[in-house]
């Protein structure tokens, strides 16, 4: 039997229930769901290299032996700063790198078409178990059930100030505050740049954007996705399950009606 959650209306008022769909019943893989996360965060690497004669463009040639110094590659010339000084090698001053990355790197990695659908169904159905979502830090009161579901008036919602009403009624605004207030992170991080680290918050799920990605836009941590284009990525960030999100009723309807559709099919 399918399970019931309600449906509150954009001013945050239960409105009715909807029956989830069977998505919501395939087992929670956490070890599919996070290889499936890591072979797709690798689509959007892009390769590097260095050059492969960076560090070597030099005269530099051994003095040979008998001059009580070390038989490194030395550059020719007299009379100026860098002659006499090592170079073409790993490990002097102005030298090669010993191991640079290489352009040709294999850094795409692959997933069967099956396991990606079935990580993606997984993590959809990670969505509605509490424990998960309270696990990844979510702060989510005890008065609301997962996954939250509200009327498809929430797609056309266009002011951040009707969308952040809607997330006060709901008791969800707490969450994003708790993104926003991250304190900078300390150490070498912050000597190079990485202070600040952007957390993820909530999920906005719909199946089409009539305003809300413009309404939701500058609140920390929250994304909008269709519901055709959902993924791992959006639904478990690093590879751990269990993200807030908050579902229209279009987005549901949208979703396979048999577990049969899920596993054929995908979500």
């Amino acid at each position: 039997m399918s399970r019931r959650v309600p449906v509150y209306s954009v001013t945050g008022d239960k409105s009715g229930e909807v029956d989830l769909p069977p998505v919501f019943e395939v087992p929670v893989r956490r070890d599919l769901i996070e290889r499936s996360f890591w072979a797709e965060f690798t689509h959007a690497l892009q390769p590097k290299g260095t050059d492969p004669m960076a560090g070597m463009r030099t005269s530099a040639e051994s003095f040979g032996v008998g001059m009580g110094i070390a038989r490194l590659a030395r550059v020719k010339g007299r009379g100026y700063s860098r002659a006499g000084q090592a170079a073409g090698v790993a490990g002097v001053l102005k030298g090669r790198k010993p191991h640079p990355p290489r352009v040709d790197k294999v850094i795409y990695k692959r997933l069967n078409v099956k396991e990606r659908r079935l990580a993606t169904a997984s993590a959809i159905a990670a969505t509605s178990v509490l424990d998960l979502v309270r696990a990844r830090g979510h702060a989510i009161p005890d008065s609301i059930e997962v996954p939250v579901v509200v009327s498809d008036e929430l797609e056309s919602l266009s002011r951040l100030k009707d969308l952040r009403a809607l997330l006060e009624k709901l008791g969800l605004w707490a969450d994003v505050e708790r993104i926003a207030n991250r304190s900078d992170r300390g150490g070498k991080a912050s000597w190079r740049g990485r202070a600040q680290r952007g957390g993820k918050s909530i999920l906005l799920v719909v199946s089409s954007d009539r305003g809300i990605s413009r309404a939701a836009g500058n609140l920390p941590g929250v994304d909008v996705v269709l519901a055709k284009d959902v993924s791992v990525l959006d639904l478990a960030p690093g590879g751990r399950p269990g993200r807030l999100t908050v579902w229209s009723t279009a987005a549901l309807r949208s979703l396979p009606h048999t577990l049969e559709e899920v596993y054929v099919n995908g979500p």
